[in-house]
């Protein structure tokens, strides 16, 4: 895909999708200079299972995840993120069951200049 700066996840395969992950660690692990063997210590695994999923090998999500961590690329998970959103409608309810304004003393609040002390 020439002259398009985004990938189209959708029209890639399974197995491309794996190889463009691989491709991004590696890339991410040379561009902090490190080598697999100092990864592999950082994250806790072998050195096979990075060489692994740097030439497109499945691996498991706890290894990617490790990875990621040890690479301090966590921020890629950003978009997994789900908030929950309230409709218009129940939005509307829920503030029409907020209290409008906080039950006190049913007695006038006096100024402090206006207190004489008594």
């Amino acid at each position: 895909m020439m002259g398009s700066t985004n990938t189209d996840w959708v029209q890639m395969t399974d197995l491309a999708i794996i190889e463009q992950i691989g491709h991004f660690i590696k890339n991410t692990r040379l561009s902090k200079n490190k080598t697999q063997k100092q990864l592999a210590l950082a994250s806790g695994l072998n050195r096979w299972t990075i060489s692994q999923i740097e030439n497109g090998e499945s691996v498991t999500l706890t290894s990617l995840i490790q990875l990621l961590r040890a690479l301090d690329v966590l921020y890629v998970l950003d978009h997994f993120e789900f908030s929950e959103a309230i409709s218009p409608l129940a939005y509307a309810k829920l503030k029409k069951e907020q209290r409008e304004r906080a039950s006190g003393n049913p007695t006038k609040t006096t100024n402090k200049k206006d207190d004489l002390g008594w």
